[in-house]
């Protein structure tokens, strides 16, 4: 019997960019969990993982027991406006092998945790309106239905609402 395989979260590094872009280009390529059209190249992508540097931003990854990255997601910031300095929004990403063995919800306690060390008030997340699974396990992690952006995203030819969700972190 093998043992089941264990998860580590920590800070993404340039080393990363590869895994980060594979699992984030088939998901542009296959999901509406993204409303990119087109892919990254891990090459262009350096400056955009040093822009999003704690306390205020973050990308973070998952590695397996053998170092290999099966997930990875981020903070971002809301808007650039001083007035909504302590609003972020989280994104993750799960290899679709990995999915449904509980790294999401390990990656989404992890930046909720970030975000608290980064002083933050709110989270939010965009997620399109059929996908379930994503809805689920933010509504598992305390996150609650803000609204539906009716019509506010486009993919695959097709007119997509989007579902606006909020934890809010101050007591």
């Amino acid at each position: 019997m093998t043992a089941a395989p264990r998860f580590r979260v920590r800070d993404a590094g340039e080393a990363d960019l590869p895994s980060i872009c594979a699992i984030y280009n088939h998901e542009v390529e296959h999901s509406t969990s993204t409303m990119d059209h087109d892919p990254w190249e891990p090459c262009s992508r350096g400056e955009w993982l040093a822009a999003h540097r704690p306390p205020r931003q973050r990308v973070r990854v998952v590695e397996d027991d053998s170092g290999g990255v099966v997930a990875w997601g981020k903070l971002t910031a809301w808007s650039p406006k001083a007035g909504y300095a302590r609003t972020v929004e989280a994104s993750l990403f799960v290899d679709r092998a990995q999915r449904r063995c509980g790294v999401g919800s390990l990656l989404l306690d992890d930046l909720i945790a970030c975000a608290v060390r980064g002083e933050h008030r709110v989270v939010l997340g965009r997620i399109e309106s059929t996908n379930s699974a994503s809805l689920a396990l933010f509504e598992r992690h305390g996150f609650g239905r803000v609204g539906t952006m009716h019509g506010a995203g486009e993919k695959f030819g097709r007119v997509l609402d989007v579902v606006v969700v909020e934890k809010r972190l101050d007591p």
